[in-house]
């Protein structure tokens, strides 16, 4: 699917990792695919019933790829549903948090981000906050893109430079 492709490549941006502080581990890079995900699946929530099926099949796809990558690191089997399990919680504890955090206050989005992306880090002030102007511009941005496109699997974030400035 070409939707899951595009959020994890976006959530791949070297940036993240080397200007915004996001560790680079395997937390890291999962917290930044669930905030992409995050970002589609609330664009393509407003639309209702006519993307419903179409979140579904991406919040599937996604914990499928999950779990092939879980086994490709080694985990056995018998503890591979179980952390799936774990990570399911962990995402829908964020969409609660990231729904919330948007709604509220640039401090609650901000405290949001650091209990989830930056939560084993020591982390600089400015980094829960960067990201958190990162998220709102993609909010933002994601709106631009047509539910045709979207549905046909076309998703454009909007460049990090244009939200950053030039690298």
């Amino acid at each position: 699917m070409e939707l899951y492709r595009s959020v994890v490549e976006q959530a791949r941006d070297p940036y993240f990792y080397a200007e915004l502080g996001v560790p680079d581990t395997p937390d890291g890079r999962f917290d930044m695919i669930l905030m992409h995900a995050f970002l589609l699946l609330q664009r393509i929530k407003s639309e209702g019933s006519e993307t419903e099926k179409l979140g579904q099949a991406f919040f599937d796809l996604m914990f499928d790829d999950m779990d092939k990558n879980l086994r490709e690191m080694g985990a056995g089997d018998v503890g591979i549903s179980h952390r799936i399990k774990d990570m399911a919680k962990a995402f829908y504890g964020r969409i609660a948090a990231y729904e919330e955090g948007l709604r509220g206050s640039a401090q609650e989005l901000d405290e949001a981000i650091g209990r989830n992306v930056f939560r084993n880090a020591d982390v600089a002030t400015e980094h829960p906050s960067n990201l958190a102007t990162y998220m709102r511009a993609q909010v933002a941005a994601l709106v631009d893109n047509a539910t045709a496109d979207i549905v046909a699997g076309r998703l454009e974030f909007s460049p990090l430079t244009e939200i950053f400035g030039p690298e």
